[in-house]
């Protein structure tokens, strides 16, 4: 099973970039650990950013399940389609998300650890 553990970081001043960090595991054992620094873009878009960029990385692993683990409820409410925002910046991004995701032939569950203590322990570790 593969699992990835997500996390976007924005920039609350315009022009500062952004920071994007992934942890890819297969089994327990590390496949991949990326963090970098990308353009600035809206805050509220951060998240969807980091997770077409895991999307990318994802395309090149070999398996048809994932797990994404995040700590963002609003970017899970966006994933499930359950947010009702009317952010223009938002839904620009989101659909963008949706058509990366419908070229990805592999599922992909999102998991988002925000209501559980231990699990954001968890998630901040693999992440360091």
């Amino acid at each position: 099973m593969i699992t990835a553990y997500l996390v976007g970081i924005p920039s609350y001043y315009e022009g500062e970039s952004i920071e994007i960090r992934y942890t890819i595991y297969k089994d327990e054992e590390i496949i991949c650990k990326k963090s970098f620094y990308d353009e600035y873009i809206k805050p509220a878009t951060v998240g969807i950013k980091a997770y077409i960029t895991l999307l990318e990385e994802l395309k090149n692993i070999d398996g048809d399940e994932f797990t994404v683990i995040i700590n963002d409820p609003a970017l899970n409410e966006l994933i499930r389609g359950t947010s009702t925002t009317k952010n223009g910046a938002v839904l620009k991004a989101l659909s963008q998300l949706k058509r990366k995701v419908e070229k990805l032939s592999k599922q992909i569950t999102v998991y988002d650890v925000s209501q559980n203590n231990d699990k954001i322990i968890e998630w901040d570790e693999a992440l360091k």
